[in-house]
């Protein structure tokens, strides 16, 4: 970069008393695009931004009519295409970002699992960018689904066909077969499917057209296009969502939660619990309006992420079903014990008497807020997870079978070292919900049946079935056993501290939204009288695991109750 000083720049008069100045500024110019600027840290912020797009030649050399070279990515044996600074999504028109691996497999075993009910099966990925996702499910699944890629931008919309030609699969745009894939396939090989590429705004889409699989995963929040996805998505279709605003989920911008989910939040222990519960109920809310009910059928929080998939019940009694799980929950902020209201439209008195703490009697102030609307049944269906975790094995994708064997684990409730997940004996017949899930590859005529909207006695049967169900679904929320810890005692080791849980009759297992948490049916105070009984004093050194001197119950709750009330005292400034 050569600064010029060379009149080529026209600049405003100097006038010094009545003489004018003739001398010409000092100036820069772009090699890329001949653009004349002043200043040089300005010129050095406008060739930064040329590098980050991957444009690093002179647009108006001879030699420069050749595209800027893209790296060539693979993924689960699909090549991809992606732009110079693929991972940053502000520098980029197609964004690509390697850590959402495990989020496109758990999509791609759910859209597999959905196949062996009904084929073909209409997809859509309304939010293509480089078209990775779309070209896995037509890839593998083939005939079995009609892949549609959608994106508003046009330079993703041409780097999706040049990646569907990369992985020799034929692109239909705006209803004319290109015939050029025909020519890249070999001899011999066989075209795998075909894929529908778009460019329009993603709920004009959604409008137009019904699908039995949509996937949301727009760049932040999703709830500006719940209302079209569930508008026209077939009975008993599949709407996933991937929500990227961790930043609002997770309570660190609250402000942001009541603007785009209308839900009031704080930072808690369970916070990623929480946070699916939120999206979950924003999409319980806008299949509502749709006169739709949903089914939960997983809920993942991860780092970077908040995926939710469910299952779209029609008609006006699955959606009053659906919109009664949709609830407010109590909150100690003292304690951290929780529990949602109570149903029913009476003002509550005193709401602190549902909470089963006591902390409002011997704390100062107001000790509970109210957080919420939050989805308060069920988050995991273990029959679908079963058979995602047999496509997952079918399919080789090995880095999610731990993740789905966990979620087993969780929707059951089940310590692993009790249970066994195993393939289900009768894959032909399956209950979801009430509904009958017929997944034998030779039963495709029954799907005509099957995808009608179902009648008045299945309906009144859906409503006794999730009757019956609320007491086997999995406790809500879970604990965190560094969080109850007491001071100057060691904790049993988790494995350890789940089996005394489980001997004490709870119902007990871990949870993938957190590495140290226990999902149990135990209230808080019987939660850490069983952690203080078999912890050990820090100074006995090498004592084995487990209580050394018996306790009666009484003396159990009165210590457990001490360190709440020291705990309190100490976070008493924090808190006011």
């Amino acid at each position: 970069m050569c600064i010029c000083h060379l009149p080529c720049r026209p600049v405003k008069p100097n006038i010094i008393g009545e003489q004018i100045s003739s001398k010409m500024g000092a100036h820069y110019h772009c090699i890329i695009c001949s653009a004349t600027i002043t200043r040089r840290t300005d010129m050095l912020g406008h060739v930064r931004r040329h590098v980050n797009k991957g444009e690093t030649k002179s647009k108006y050399a001879a030699a420069s009519a050749a595209k800027p070279p893209h790296e060539i990515l693979k993924e689960a044996d699909t090549d991809v295409q992606v732009c110079p600074n693929y991972s940053v999504p502000q520098k980029t028109d197609s964004y690509f970002n390697p850590k959402m691996k495990l989020n496109r497999q758990l999509i791609f075993c759910t859209l597999a699992a959905l196949a062996k009910e009904r084929k073909p099966l209409e997809c859509l990925d309304a939010f293509g960018a480089t078209g990775i996702m779309g070209l896995q499910w037509a890839k593998h699944l083939g005939n079995a689904v009609k892949v549609t890629i959608n994106d508003l931008n046009e330079n993703s919309v041409t780097l999706i066909q040049e990646n569907c030609h990369l992985n020799k699969l034929k692109v239909v745009v705006d209803s004319k077969e290109k015939e050029e894939s025909d020519d890249i396939l070999e001899e011999g090989e066989e075209n795998p499917g075909n894929i529908k590429v778009t460019k329009m705004d993603a709920n004009v889409l959604m409008h137009l057209r019904s699908f039995d699989f949509i996937h949301l995963d727009p760049f932040g929040t999703s709830v500006n296009y719940l209302d079209s996805a569930f508008r026209n998505i077939r009975n008993l279709g599949i709407v996933s969502v991937t929500s990227t605003d961790i930043s609002s989920l997770y309570a660190k911008a609250q402000h942001v939660a009541r603007r785009h989910y209308g839900c009031n939040i704080v930072r808690t222990e369970y916070y990623k619990e929480l946070a699916a519960r939120i999206v979950v109920a924003a999409v319980a809310r806008a299949a509502a309006r749709c006169n739709k009910g949903i089914e939960v059928l997983f809920a993942v929080a991860l780092e970077h992420f908040v995926l939710v998939v469910v299952r779209v019940l029609r008609g006006p009694t699955s959606a009053d079903e659906t919109a009664k799980k949709i609830q407010y929950l109590i909150h100690c902020q003292w304690c951290e014990e929780r529990i949602f209201q109570k149903d029913g439209n009476m003002v509550e008195e005193n709401p602190y008497r549902q909470l089963p703490c006591n902390c409002h009697g011997s704390m100062p102030g107001k000790t509970a807020i109210e957080l919420g609307p939050l989805w308060s049944s069920s988050l995991f269906n273990t029959g679908f997870l079963k058979r995602m975790l047999c496509e997952s094995v079918h399919h080789g994708l090995d880095d999610i079978q731990t993740l789905i064997k966990t979620l087993i684990f969780e929707s059951e409730c089940t310590p692993q070292s009790q249970f066994s997940v195993h393939v289900p004996s009768n894959l032909n017949k399956q209950e979801e919900y009430g509904v009958f899930i017929k997944t034998d590859d030779t039963t495709a005529d029954n799907y005509t049946a099957q995808a009608k909207r179902k009648s008045n006695e299945t309906i009144i049967n859906l409503a006794k079935k999730q009757k019956t169900d609320v007491n086997t679904e999995h406790p809500p929320f879970y604990y965190n056993i560094h969080r109850h810890s007491i001071k100057g005692m060691n904790m049993p080791k988790l494995k350890k501290f789940l089996c005394y849980l489980s001997q004490a009759g709870f119902r007990v297992s871990r949870t993938h939204f957190d590495p140290m948490g226990v999902r149990t049916d135990a209230p808080l105070m019987q939660f850490k009288s069983i952690l203080l009984k078999y912890s050990t004093p820090t100074y006995t050194g090498g004592q084995s695991e487990g209580h050394v001197q018996p306790a009666s119950e009484d003396t159990v709750a009165d210590r457990v109750e001490m360190s709440a009330n020291e705990k309190a005292e100490a976070s008493g400034c924090r808190r006011w």
